[in-house]
């Protein structure tokens, strides 16, 4: 009896270990919490505005005299007076120089005296030749022998004439070759005289970007020599051909007048305006970012950055247009678009608070 009296208490001890085996584990309180949010990143931002841009074709420029001429001693000689200086202003047919004339005015007297004596002969063999008293052969020769010796006198006259070194055109000398005293050969340059008036810029724009510009358009130069301030120009001609070894065209913009602040050889940059857009959507530059040859730009909206695939227009002075993909008015982040992916919550820093700026108007208003 003893023993069936055990085997009940045995049983209920193992259903109770099974119960507590096949029991379903307690809930965790934690699983109620919502996941933690995704923290807000830092940009600052701007607005999409309307206004006005143009676009514009940017490059180098080198100027160049309209005119300069190496001025040359036309017959050789001593350098006997010198006229001018470096930065005179000459016109066509002053003297710059003069060399030696003795010994040219001898050799013109020489051919004077030699002109007259054949003219005489040849008057008195006129008469004689009325008479029929010489053949022709012999008046021939004597009026040929006065026609060279007027034209051997007309060259002694003209070697004096060149004795003066004579400018050929209107300018500046900018360079003197010679010194008094010095002899110089035939031909050979004494002065070198540049124009000023007009001056032109030339540069060669690639073939792809020739059809952005026109004969007529303006030109806006700036130099080194004169950081703040542009100077004006228009564009005189445009080569019709296109050099085969830099695929370029060759451009001539003529300035306008600048005094002598503009010097030939100096190195400019030019700017041409050749389209300009009203009413056009613009941003900042730094709003737009480049992947894959694709434009974007974030866009702010309800606390969170939307990225938006754009098309791009003209740009200028920082700013770019917007052809499609963002409107007026829109919020667009110019900042911190490194750490943004499409609907990342947002945080607008750099600018004053509504409440900052309505004490700043209530500050205002009292003072």
């Amino acid at each position: 009896m003893s023993r069936l009296t055990g085997w009940p208490v045995v049983v209920v001890f193992t259903l109770s270990l099974l119960g507590a085996c096949g029991a379903p584990a307690p809930e965790d309180d934690h699983d109620g919490e919502d996941a933690p949010e995704e923290p807000a990143v830092p940009v600052e931002v701007a607005t999409a505005e309307l206004g006005t841009i143009s676009a514009a074709w940017r490059g180098s420029a080198t100027l160049e005299a309209e005119a300069e001429s190496d001025v040359v001693a036309r017959v050789g000689g001593i350098v006997e007076t010198l006229l001018v200086e470096e930065g005179d202003a000459v016109e066509a047919g002053d003297a710059l120089a003069r060399l030696d004339t003795d010994q040219r005015a001898l050799e013109l007297r020489q051919a004077k005296a030699e002109l007259e004596r054949l003219r005489a002969d040849h008057e008195r063999n006129k008469a004689i030749f009325r008479e029929n008293l010489i053949s022709r052969e012999v008046f021939d020769r004597t009026r040929f022998e006065l026609e060279s010796a007027r034209a051997a006198y007309d060259l002694a006259q003209l070697a004096l004439e060149h004795s003066t070194i004579r400018s050929p055109i209107d300018g500046l000398v900018s360079a003197r070759y010679v010194k008094v005293g010095n002899l110089v050969a035939a031909n050979s340059p004494a002065f070198h005289v540049t124009q000023f008036d007009p001056l032109l810029a030339v540069f060669h724009v690639p073939e792809r970007e020739i059809h952005q510009l026109a004969a007529g358009q303006t030109a806006m130069l700036s130099f080194d020599a004169w950081p703040d301030e542009e100077f004006a120009g228009e564009i005189d001609r445009i080569s019709p051909v296109v050099n085969p070894e830099t695929g370029t065209v060759k451009v001539t913009v003529q300035m306008q007048p600048a005094g002598q602040r503009l010097q030939p050889g100096m190195f400019g940059r030019v700017r041409i305006l050749y389209d300009s857009r009203d009413n056009a959507v613009l941003v900042p530059a730094d709003a737009v970012i480049t992947e894959d040859a694709r434009d974007a730009v974030f866009v702010v909206v309800g606390g969170q950055a939307l990225r938006r695939d754009v098309v791009v227009g003209f740009e200028e002075a920082g700013r770019v247009q917007i052809e499609s993909g963002v409107s007026a008015g829109d919020t667009v982040v110019v900042t911190g678009q490194a750490a943004l992916r499409d609907d990342t919550p947002v945080e607008i820093v750099g600018q004053p608070d509504e409440d900052d700026e309505q004490m700043s108007t209530t500050d205002d208003g009292q003072g």
